[in-house]
């Protein structure tokens, strides 16, 4: 592409999309997310950087999603899918930085530069895919993505309003036509179609019951759930809730984040004891569970540890009745992962645990290493991906096996098939859960007495810059400010089981503090101590965190 056809990258820009803010953002863990105001210039520029991406790709297809996930409904995000269906590779999330902040004036050049230096053949074809959640702001967005792959010649393909992780998929689809079809009507097909062809083989039993309820967040995926409700031939019958009508805003007080944190049910819903809730957040990328106790007050969480090791003990299980002994099975968490589940995993499933970093794609990264790896934050955010050997390992056992191992091999095709690879999928997730509990016929109870979790508190402290924290150990050990490790390990070492760590956010100048100890009040004060010590020795902002009465 001669330069002059670069001058149409200007013009867009100058016309349509000026930069009007001089705020510094960066492509962090989820991309870049921000209020919804400052990201028209930004989202534009992210349109371009597809273009050059799938040229980069041989042509192969590239992502776009508008969201800002489980942020409140004023902030806004955007972040580019990779041709597998997998984060942005690491090492253009520099170049996606630089893109976003040049002045217009130096759009066009820091264009041409970013071609060299990535040896884009601008004379391939060019295929973007372009989703949004449900934001008011996202069309706009949307509309200012079409136009950065307009400009340079791309072709874009709008999906409209859709869960991320549809669009994950729909991406892989497109560039492995063996991985299903790239729309939405395929995404329901294969995970759905895998989740009856289950359901109708297996008998409701024990404990487990089909009525689900679930908060939608008043996002997308309840949206989607509600399309999904009316195909499930009653094999589940949904109950939804918060799928923004009445008022009900997107994230506010509901939602898989919300619940998480707060450790409180959504609003909006009505709750039964010892009902079993299923919570998404607000693009549809992350599930946890809960019920509530006899009282009706007490809030029972079952969070991304807990359905991991659920799904990761079911699947051992299944090896083992088919034979396939020698497939590997890792578990991958962070260091937000509770204490107990990970003693659990290691100590009564004998799975070996692999600790990473913050951030899905650390996760997806070094689940890949095994043959079956189950990826979880304690968040809900997490799915299962399968080695071309286990999968090719598991369908000859269907084919050749006896019956006992035919059975549970077909049985393992089609857990397979419901599970979204390349990225955390509430929707899929509830499927995989509500498959598991079925099989042993558990309730929520059941399925929450398999260990007890160290009660812990998670805290934020903002500061000046979140980047004078550095962490090391897979964000267990904190190497600066000076003296912040040795003043946690001091007051650490007052409390039973007593844990903690802080890592800088990856979007916002906070520090966020994890503790957990023997009891919620030894935790909770654990947690405003460490923010204490945060703020003292980070450059905190604002009135210092105060402890516990």
């Amino acid at each position: 592409m001669p330069p002059s056809s670069l001058r149409v990258v200007y013009a867009f820009a100058r016309e349509m999309h000026p930069k009007t803010t001089d705020v510094f953002i960066q492509y962090g863990t989820a991309g870049f997310r921000t209020k919804a105001s400052l990201l028209e210039h930004v989202v534009y520029r992210m349109g371009l950087l597809a273009v050059l991406r799938s040229r980069c790709k041989n042509g192969r297809t590239i992502g776009i999603m508008i969201t800002a996930s489980h942020n409140l409904e004023p902030d806004n995000g955007v972040k580019l899918i990779d041709p597998d269906g997998e984060m942005l590779e690491q090492s253009w999330e520099e170049i996606a930085t630089r893109l976003a902040n040049v002045s217009d004036n130096d759009l066009e050049s820091t264009t041409g530069e970013i071609i060299k230096q990535v040896n884009s053949d601008m004379s391939l074809k060019a295929s973007v895919f372009i989703g949004m959640d449900t934001r008011y702001t996202s069309p706009r967005l949307a509309a200012a993505a079409v136009h950065g792959v307009i400009a340079l010649k791309g072709t874009p393909k709008e999906f409209g309003i859709v869960t991320t992780p549809i669009l994950h998929f729909c991406v892989k689809c497109r560039n492995d036509n063996t991985y299903g079809t790239p729309t939405e009507e395929g995404y329901y097909e294969k995970i759905v179609g895998a989740f009856k062809n289950i359901r109708q083989k297996l008998p409701v039993y024990g404990a487990y019951n089909t009525t689900l309820h679930v908060d939608g967040a008043n996002g997308v995926g309840g949206k989607k759930l509600n399309i999904i409700r009316k195909s499930l031939d009653g094999e589940l019958d949904l109950v939804l809730f918060n799928l923004g009508g009445n008022g009900g805003k997107l994230n506010l007080n509901c939602g898989a984040d919300f619940v998480k944190v707060s450790q409180k049910p959504p609003v909006g819903m009505e709750l039964v004891p010892l009902q079993r809730v299923a919570s998404l957040d607000g693009d549809g990328d992350r599930l946890v569970y809960f019920y509530m106790g006899e009282d009706c007050k007490t809030m029972h969480l079952l969070d991304g540890d807990r359905i991991a090791t659920l799904l990761a003990s079911f699947i051992m299980d299944q090896l083992k009745a088919c034979n396939a002994k020698d497939l590997r099975v890792g578990l991958i968490q962070t260091a937000y992962a509770n204490g107990a589940s990970t003693r659990y995993i290691t100590e009564d499933l004998k799975i070996p645990v692999t600790c990473v970093k913050t951030g899905v794609k650390h996760l997806h990264h070094a689940a890949l290493s095994y043959d079956i790896g189950v990826y979880f934050e304690a968040n809900g955010h997490g799915t299962v991906v399968y080695s071309n050997e286990a999968k090719n390992t598991i369908r000859k056992i269907a084919q050749d096996g006896d019956a006992e191992e035919r059975k549970a091999a077909d049985l393992l095709l089609n857990f397979i098939d419901m599970t979204n690879e390349t990225v955390g999928d509430a929707i899929s997730d509830l499927f995989l859960v509500e498959t598991v509990l079925c099989a042993r016929g558990h309730n929520a109870q059941e399925w929450m007495s398999v260990y007890t979790d160290l009660p812990c508190r998670q805290l934020k402290v903002t500061v000046e810059d979140r980047n004078a924290i550095s962490t090391a150990d897979a964000e267990r050990q904190c190497t600066s400010p000076d003296g912040l490790q040795d003043r946690i390990n001091e007051l650490v070492s007052k409390y039973t089981s007593g844990r903690a760590f802080v890592r800088p956010s990856g979007t916002e100048d906070v520090v966020r503090v994890y503790a957990e100890a023997a009891t919620q009040q030894s935790a909770d004060k654990l947690a405003a101590e460490v923010s204490q010590a945060v703020f003292d020795l980070a450059g905190g902002v604002g009135d210092r965190p105060t402890l516990p009465e």
